[in-house]
C-alpha cells in the first residue's frame, strides 16, 4: 500500500491506438477492503485499462502503482500483488482442477505444502471441494469461473481484477461468484476492481467508477454517482450519461 493508503493508484493514464484514444487521462485510487465496480458500456475502455494494469500493454502516459510499487519501475513486484480473472476463460480443460491450480502456484513460487493447503481451502470455500480431481471440462461455466477465482487468490494478492467475470453465467452462478469475492474482501481486506456493463452488479458495490469513451465520468458510492450523473436511479443516470445520440436523418434536396 502506498503513502496515500491506496492499494491501487492510477494517475493520468492515457492509451491511444492510432488516432483513437482508448483511455484519456484516467486517474483513480482504490483502498484495501473495497469492492469497486468499473461500470461502462462495451467499448468504454475497461479492457484497455485492465491490459495496462496487468502489464500486457504500456500506457502512452500516466502512472500505475500497486501496493506502493510502480508498474513502470518495478513491474515484477507490482504484478506479484495482482490476481486476475480475465473475461475469456484461461484454464486447461483437460487438466484436473487441482492440477490447474498447482501449475499456477508453481508459477508464483509457492512452497508445495502451502500450495496444497491453499488449493484445498480455496476450493472448499468456493463449494468445489468434491471437484478437485475432476477435469475442468466436466464443470459448469459457473464452477469454472470459481476455479479461476480460487487460482487468482492463491498467492494472496492485494488487488483482485475481475474483467466482466459473469458473462454467460446464470443468476445463481453470478450471485455465488460475487459472494465469494465479497468474502475475500471481508477476510483479507483485498481491493477489488470488478469491470462490468451491468448496472445491477454495480448497485451493491462499495464504490463505482463510471467509464465512457475512455473518460472517467464519475467516482464514488453508487448513490453519489447517480446524483453526479443527473439524479434518479444508478441505472437511469448511467444510461443517460452513456447514451449514444440518435443520428438525424439527412434531408434530401429537391429539384
Amino acid at each position: 500500500m502506498d503513502a496515500t493508503g491506496a492499494t491501487l493508484q492510477v494517475a493520468g493514464l492515457t492509451k491511444r491506438y492510432g488516432e483513437r484514444v482508448a483511455l484519456d487521462a484516467v486517474s483513480l485510487a482504490l483502498a484495501g477492503g473495497t469492492f469497486a465496480a468499473l461500470l461502462g458500456p462495451n467499448g468504454a475502455g475497461k479492457s484497455t485499462l485492465f491490459q495496462l494494469l496487468t502489464g500486457l500493454f504500456v500506457p502512452d502516459s500516466g502512472q500505475i502503482e500497486v501496493a506502493g510499487h510502480s508498474m513502470q519501475r518495478a513491474a515484477t513486484r507490482a504484478l506479484r500483488d495482482i490476481g486476475v480473472v480475465f473475461q475469456q476463460m484461461s484454464l486447461d480443460l483437460d487438466l484436473s482442477v487441482r492440477a490447474n491450480l498447482q501449475f499456477h502456484a508453481d508459477l508464483h513460487g509457492l512452497p508445495r505444502d502451502d500450495a496444497r493447503t491453499r488449493i484445498v481451502q480455496g476450493c472448499q470455500g468456493a463449494g468445489l471441494g468434491d471437484d478437485l480431481d475432476r477435469p475442468v471440462r466436466e464443470l459448469s461455466g459457473g464452477n469454472r469461473r470459481k476455479v479461476e477465482l480460487v487460482r487468482a487468490l492463491l498467492h494472496r494478492p492485494a488487488l483482485l481484477l475481475m474483467d466482466e467475470p459473469t458473462v454467460g453465467l446464470d443468476p445463481k452462478s453470478r450471485r455465488d461468484l460475487v459472494a465469494t469475492v465479497r468474502a475475500d474482501v471481508a477476510t483479507r481486506a483485498t481491493a477489488v476492481l470488478w469491470a462490468t456493463h451491468l448496472v445491477e452488479e454495480a448497485v451493491g458495490a462499495d464504490r463505482v467508477f463510471v467509464l465512457h469513451k475512455g473518460k472517467l465520468l464519475a467516482d464514488g458510492k453508487p448513490e453519489g454517482v447517480a446524483l453526479a450523473l443527473g439524479g434518479g436511479t444508478l441505472e437511469d443516470a448511467f444510461l443517460r450519461a452513456t447514451a449514444t445520440p440518435a443520428r438525424t436523418p439527412e434531408t434530401k434536396e429537391t429539384a
